[in-house]
């Protein structure tokens, strides 16, 4: 068994499909195809289960792919250490990012981080705050920037505060609230709402606040992405609470749609978070670009330079 088996197995499993997952290791069907029988045969196992149509894994597959991701990513660990050790960073460096990420543009910092360093392979995961923290303590990301209600923190990953904000109430432009100086929860209370899905931290955030206030609202349209709910109120069937710092960019020159000031409105806290545990060398290349100093205590030791 090699690692070149390995990768073979963990793409098929990842495509269901051996004409994809042989595009993607960059090497022939047949030579991929080969190299997995011969790993079954030594194994004395089926991995796949196969058809002229469907490729799906055997339960005994379904067991051996854990430990052939883990040992792919020690061996790509391994070489990033002896790289970095080298003066050398290199390897993969997995980034979540929120949505609504407004404190850092995400993209202006890869673009500085690639002329340092530009050996690293960079993916990029979308998702919510949640999602994300749990994929950093599972090690399937190395550094994610996420949104919290105030309050509350990512759990059981190192943390720093990068901003904190208000929402503001999103309107169609021929709402009786449009052009309004400021709104509070109760006079809003009985609009129809869009919001995130509920359970989440971006929807934790305006139901907490609701809830604080002694308030009940109706939320008929949920979204998993800010744009879709922007457009859902522009279409006039509710109202939204959405972070300032994020959605005034995005509508600035919207005509469909107003914000509103919200006096007793939700708070979002904007954090950057990595792993406790021996963040990679191109987690801390990241780190470093972006002027946050890892500590070993539950915060960073300085805040990010966001130029």
């Amino acid at each position: 068994m090699d690692l070149q088996q390995l990768r073979y197995v963990v793409a098929v499993a990842e495509t269901r499909n051996f004409t994809r997952a042989a595009e993607r290791c960059d090497v022939g069907q047949s030579s991929l195809s080969h190299r997995i029988a011969s790993l079954e045969r030594e194994l004395g196992v089926r991995l796949f289960a196969r058809s002229s149509r469907r490729v799906e894994l055997t339960s005994a597959g379904a067991a051996f792919l854990g430990g052939a991701r883990d040992c792919l990513a020690a061996a790509d660990r391994a070489v990033a250490d002896a790289a970095a050790a080298a003066g050398v960073v290199r390897g993969r460096l997995a980034v979540g990012v929120i949505v609504t990420t407004a404190a850092v543009d995400v993209p202006e910092l890869l673009q500085r981080y690639r002329a340092q360093h530009p050996d690293v392979r960079v993916l990029l995961r979308a998702g919510g705050s949640d999602e994300l923290a749990a994929a950093i303590r599972r090690g399937e990301l190395d550094i994610a920037f996420l949104g919290m209600p105030e309050g509350e923190r990512p759990a059981g990953v190192e943390a720093l505060v990068l901003d904190h904000d208000a929402h503001v109430l999103v309107v169609p432009a021929g709402h009786r609230l449009a052009g309004a100086p400021q709104v509070t929860l109760a006079e809003v209370a009985d609009e129809t709402f869009v919001d995130f899905v509920a359970g989440t931290p971006a929807r934790a955030q305006s139901d907490q606040a609701f809830a604080a206030a002694g308030l009940v609202r109706d939320v008929a349209y949920e979204a998993g992405v800010a744009e879709l709910i922007t457009r859902l109120t522009a279409r006039g069937l509710g109202v939204a609470l959405l972070p300032s710092a994020f959605v005034r960019p995005q509508i600035a020159d919207d005509p469909e749609l107003a914000l509103v000031r919200v006096v007793d409105g939700p708070h979002r806290v904007e954090y950057l978070a990595w792993s406790r545990f021996n963040p990679s060398p191109a987690t801390r290349a990241l780190l470093d670009v972006m002027g946050v100093r890892p500590s070993a205590g539950r915060d960073a030791e300085a805040r990010p330079d966001r130029n």
